[in-house]
């Protein structure tokens, strides 16, 4: 039999950290007096970030004095500050590598099931100064659980607490923290995670992409952690390849078809996945990345380059690349590509954007694919209508195709009817009038503008599930960051005498500076956005491809990530590297 200690609550507030303001609703006190658990959260309770914290599956944050302890002896962190790691209650007698997922406990006139453990987030360590507590919480099995509610009702300081059901399977929150975060994923303990009724939907989505990727055979990485799957990259860093053909498909677009230079057929890829190329140019090293627009298993690549004005590389390309010259190129690696259901296919592409899907085109024609698809393609006007014929052949190669062009200055030698079939942009409203069901995948590329405009009415005029929305931008725009924030830059004074750093999605290039602590940081002082959680490599929300290079982490993430990737968050450059970032 446990003891409730202490009851803790607090309401989200902003807070500054690391130049920034952070909000975040770990800061929680103890209350006097009894407090309703209700089913999301406790009475007086509240989440900044509900993607991690809070609802249903997570309204009550439980640790156990014990940890207190051994953190006080660890740390020195008080022993006695409840709440202070963000719990909500804090009990005696309830240990994480004793209590078990689906236990169910009796407290006050409540009554609770324990769901899962807590999730990794950096927030806890910056409420106690501690960076590496996360990392720490999960190394030394002390993450601490979550409860749902399953009947309402009041708790108070001093409650006896009772377990009245034993979870089935008898997993630990201890055991089950360490099979989804740490190096080993034993196929039978994710099959007996898998058979806890109780699991959260969340921790076991996890753990059956960990027991499909088990099933495949070996894996490096952490498939339970990844929102997409990549997949190993045919080599690592740049390989020679040779220019075969060049072919301009518009006023401003030229494509370069690459062969291997071993008179051997390239990978095959995924359609939708794009390269590194890397240019020397006035005796510096440029690196741009490029759709692939070719049949995935035509054993050749090809690339298509819009002159950007202004552009070096894309001017380089134009200028002086020609049919036997060699290109430094990365493999095939992105994670934009089809989903394998039986939904209707929309492509939407505006300009250059059209490279992508061209692809997926290719892919669907020659799978002989009796899925539905629309091809809707935006462009200024016939003069910049790129691989227009490619497009119009593969569609009509498909059982239900669908095309639809739009121009929003068509010239005068352009026939409407003919040429393009509308004047105007791509809008819900034009997918609307030609009859395209809501309930589609929807597959975007173009400008961020046109994506930004077209993912928000999808989402706000039709209800698309966001799920169902995949867009892929390179460029500044790609980094996501949001309105009113600057766009990547390089850092100034910050860049320092070390490794090269290329964030190649970006087009930025800096040295190394001992200024930031790691990859993460530097990024961040670019105002390059990017995804991150726990800050000290438990998570691999921040996994990033690594085109080229090699990096040192300090600390050590608990599991490393996949071969070709890179955890920002803990990785220093100890050569240049290169970055899908």
């Amino acid at each position: 039999m446990g003891r409730l200690i202490s009851v803790n609550v607090g309401r989200p507030r902003d807070v500054e950290w690391n130049g920034t303001t952070v909000h975040t609703a770990i800061w929680k006190a103890p209350v006097r007096g009894r407090v309703l658990a209700q089913r999301l959260n406790l009475e007086g309770d509240g989440q900044a970030d509900l993607r991690g914290h809070g609802g249903e599956q997570r309204a009550v944050l439980v640790y156990d004095l014990s940890s207190y302890h051994y953190w006080n002896e660890l740390l020195g962190l008080a022993a006695d500050a409840f709440g202070q790691f963000g719990e909500n209650f804090t009990v005696d007698g309830l240990e994480d590598c004793v209590v078990c997922i689906g236990d169910r406990y009796r407290i006050g006139s409540a009554l609770f099931e324990v769901s899962q453990p807590r999730t990794t987030c950096f927030k806890v360590g910056l409420r106690l100064q501690q960076k590496r507590l996360p990392a720490l919480m999960v190394g030394h099995g002390r993450p601490g659980f979550y409860m749902r509610v399953i009947q309402e009702g009041h708790v108070g300081e001093g409650d006896e607490i009772v377990r009245v059901a034993n979870g089935p399977e008898r997993m630990t929150v201890t055991d089950t923290d360490a099979l989804l975060y740490k190096a080993a994923h034993p196929v039978e303990q994710l099959e007996r995670a898998l058979r806890i009724p109780a699991m959260s939907p969340g921790w076991k989505q996890s753990f059956e992409a960990l027991q499909r990727a088990a099933m495949s055979g070996p894996f490096d990485g952490n498939p339970g952690l990844r929102t997409t799957v990549e997949g190993p990259v045919a080599w690592k860093g740049f390989e020679p390849l040779r220019v075969i053909a060049v072919h301009d498909e518009s006023e401003d677009v030229r494509s370069f078809v690459l062969a291997s230079g071993h008179d051997v057929p390239l990978p095959y890829f995924r359609a939708g996945q794009h390269v590194a190329v890397r240019l020397r140019i006035d005796g510096a090293s440029v690196t741009r990345l490029y759709s692939l627009s070719s049949d995935p298993r035509a054993g050749t690549w090809r690339i298509g380059v819009k002159r950007e004005p202004g552009g070096l590389a894309s001017k380089h390309l134009h200028r002086h690349v020609r049919v036997g010259d060699e290109l430094e190129v990365s493999a095939p690696r992105g994670t934009f590509g089809l989903q394998d259901n039986a939904r209707t296919v929309v492509l939407l592409s505006a300009g250059i954007g059209v490279t992508p899907l061209l692809c997926m085109l290719y892919a669907l024609a020659s799978a002989g694919s009796q899925r539905s698809v629309w091809w809707v393609h935006g462009t200024r006007d016939g003069r910049h209508h790129s691989f227009k014929e490619e497009a119009v052949r593969l569609v009509g190669a498909l059982s239900a195709g669908c095309v639809h062009v739009v121009y929003s200055r068509p010239g005068a030698e352009d026939a409407l009817g003919a040429a393009y079939d509308e004047t105007g942009h791509v809008d819900v409203a034009m997918l609307a009038r030609l009859g395209v069901s809501p309930d589609s995948d929807f597959y975007l590329c173009g400008p961020a503008g046109f994506l930004a405009t077209l993912e928000s009415q999808l989402q706000q005029t039709w209800g698309v599930n966001p799920a169902r929305i995949h867009s892929e931008v390179f460029g500044v725009a790609a980094t996501g960051v949001p309105a009113g924030r600057p766009q990547p830059h390089p850092t100034g004074s910050l860049s320092g005498d070390g490794p090269q750093v290329t964030f190649a999605r970006s087009g930025r290039v800096v040295r190394w500076s001992d200024a930031q602590q790691n990859l993460l940081e530097l990024a961040e002082a670019c105002d390059i956005a990017t995804s991150w959680s726990c800050r000290s490599g438990v998570c691999q929300s921040c996994e990033c491809p690594l085109i080229a290079g090699a990096v040192a982490y300090a600390p050590e993430p608990i599991a490393m990530p996949s071969d070709g990737t890179v955890l920002l968050c803990c990785a220093r450059p100890s050569e240049d590297v290169e970055l899908d970032l």
